[in-house]
Order: structure tokens, then sequence, then C-alpha cells
């Protein structure tokens, strides 16, 4: 009983300074049963097998780990890699590329329309800016007209003014040769 409670308190003291980690991808790994390849090995492990590393011993680097059954073995510093494996991380990975790519390219659609619409947007924009130019030009005119029209209008009045002065003269002139006219005597007046 006390053996079991021994072994209990050191596997639950082991899990709680426990990092996740993984056998290198790249090869496979011989677990050895003490801290250096002079220990027995035990198992073999294959490359990217998830496992727990519990400590690393000072003076040869060895990292001591607990495998996926509960095994716990020493394997080279080098076999061993923090983090989860390219073969759990690759699936993550292959979804967050899919949809990057899906978000790519609904942004690139989203551009492309966005683009035509601002092709659109320039267009209006010089039609309208030659519009304002034509009507402004228009205004200008206009007001050379009204101011032009107020001297022709003063020219006019002042001619008609100058030719009626010039008939009352000639007609005064005139007048006095013209044959008076004889009254008659029954006249009452």
């Amino acid at each position: 009983m006390k053996k079991l409670l021994i072994t209990l308190i050191f596997f639950v003291s082991f899990s709680a300074h426990a990092e996740k980690g993984h056998i290198a991808d790249d090869a496979m790994i011989y677990v050895h049963n003490g801290p250096s390849n002079q220990y027995r090995i035990i198992t073999r492990i294959p490359s990217g097998s998830a496992v727990e590393i519990l400590k690393r011993d000072p003076k040869t680097k060895y990292v001591q780990i607990r495998m996926s059954k509960g095994r716990i073995g020493w394997v080279e510093p080098t076999a061993v890699d923090p983090g989860d494996s390219m073969s759990v991380r690759l699936p993550k990975l292959q979804s967050s590329l899919e949809k990057s790519q899906i978000t790519v390219a609904e942004q690139a659609a989203k551009i492309e329309t966005l683009q035509s619409e601002s092709g659109g947007m320039r267009e209006k924009n010089q039609l309208l800016t030659s519009e304002v130019a034509k009507l402004n030009a228009t205004i200008k005119e206009l007001n050379f007209k009204i101011e032009t029209s107020d001297e022709s209008n003063l020219m006019r009045w002042f001619t008609h003014g100058g030719l009626v002065a010039l008939g009352g003269v000639i007609l005064g002139l005139i007048l006095p040769y013209f044959p008076k006219r004889r009254k008659r005597k029954d006249e009452w007046f």
C-alpha cells in the first residue's frame, strides 16, 4: 500500500512539472533506461510521437520522457522537441491555410469589385468635372452679356433720345414754313 501511494505521489509530481513535447521528426529514437546511452535500451519510439518532457539531466543533458502508454525513459536531447509534432501541427496549418486562401479569394473579389466601382466613379467624376467647366464657361459668358447689355441698353436709350431730340429740332425748324390754316369765322370761339 505504501509503495502504491509513493508511486502515485511520484507520478503526480512528475505530471505537474511535465512539458508537452514530441520526438524529433527525422528518425526512430531509442529510449534508454537511464540518462545516457550507457544504460540499457528499453524501447524504440517513432518520430513524431507525442511525449511528456519530465526533466533534463544536468550532466548528460539527456531528457526524461513519458510515452503515450505511460512508460518513462531517457532520450538524447537532440531527439526531443518541445510542442506538438509536425504530424499534429500540419492538419492545423492546412486548415488555417485553407481558411486564409478563402479569405484571400473573398478579399480579391472585393478588391476587384471596388476597382471596377472606382473606375466607374472616375469616369463619372471626369464627366461631372467637364460639365462643371462648361457651366462655368456659360456663366462667365452670360455675365459678360449682362454687363455688355447694360452698356448697349444705355447706348440704345441715348441714341433713341438723341433721335427724338433731333426729330423735334427738325420738326421745329420745318413747321414754321408750313402754311397756316386759316380760321373760319363761323366758329364760336
